[in-house]
């Protein structure tokens, strides 16, 4: 069965993830031992240090040099191509997002600021989807709310054309397990990633969420999260 990581930073020397090819390869090799076939690749994007070019020129050779020092494994999951864009204003109308989906998608996944966020802010996620045609996914919702402190952002992005990632630590930290549960059974959540980093405090870990969320849910808790899945990846 598929499985899919949708937020990574495992390419090779592009941002604040991997340092290397060496530890991309460690990296995809743990991907591969908890049982994930695909990894989608999602660098950083800032609209104000960098330009669309630029950051495709980059992430092109990174991707380049992963693939050479990958050529002939057939061990390790597909890597998708993606970025994770960080959210500026006006980001609705913006010419160049297009360029910035997930490989072979209409998806863009978003990495939204700190909470609390202004409506000029849920209207430019509204507009990437009105005016664009693409569906923004909304990067590790769990950074912005607690258990305690939600700023209703899950019940208001309930109201938007957009699809929620969560980040597989959610689901394994006991203060917001109870929390990510729930949204996940609400359909809440519709993909989930590790944002992994590298091998030591930011590894891959979306095995182990996985493992949590039957053990918890059954084995129909992942149900929507694969059904989702299959569409990222054209199945």
């Amino acid at each position: 069965m598929m499985s899919v990581d949708v937020h990574s930073h495992i390419l090779p020397g592009i941002d604040d993830g991997s340092r290397n090819s060496e530890q991309s390869l460690a990296m995809l090799a743990e991907e591969a031992k908890q049982g994930i076939t695909h990894v989608v690749a999602t660098p950083h994007f800032y609209a104000r240090h960098s330009d669309p070019d630029t950051f495709l020129a980059k992430r092109a050779v990174a991707v380049q040099v992963l693939e050479r020092d990958m050529a002939g494994r057939t061990d390790l999951p597909q890597i998708i191509l993606g970025a994770e864009v960080h959210y500026f204003s006006g980001i609705g109308e913006s010419e160049h997002l297009a360029r910035l989906t997930i490989e072979n998608t209409r998806l863009v996944l978003i990495e939204m600021p700190m909470p609390p966020w202004t409506e000029s802010m849920y209207r430019d996620l509204e507009n990437i989807y009105l005016f664009q045609g693409l569906t923004p996914v909304i990067a590790h919702v769990d950074r912005y709310i607690r258990p305690l402190h939600t700023y209703g952002i899950p019940k208001r992005l309930e109201q938007l054309p957009v699809l929620v990632q969560a980040n597989a630590e959610f689901f394994l930290e006991p203060a917001t397990a109870g929390m990510a549960l729930r949204m996940l059974k609400k359909g809440q959540i519709h993909l989930l990633g590790s944002d992994c980093h590298n091998l030591s405090d930011r590894a891959p870990n979306l095995g182990e969420a996985h493992r949590v969320i039957t053990q918890k849910l059954g084995k129909t808790g992942l149900s929507e999260i694969h059904r989702f899945e299959a569409i990222l990846c054209g199945e």
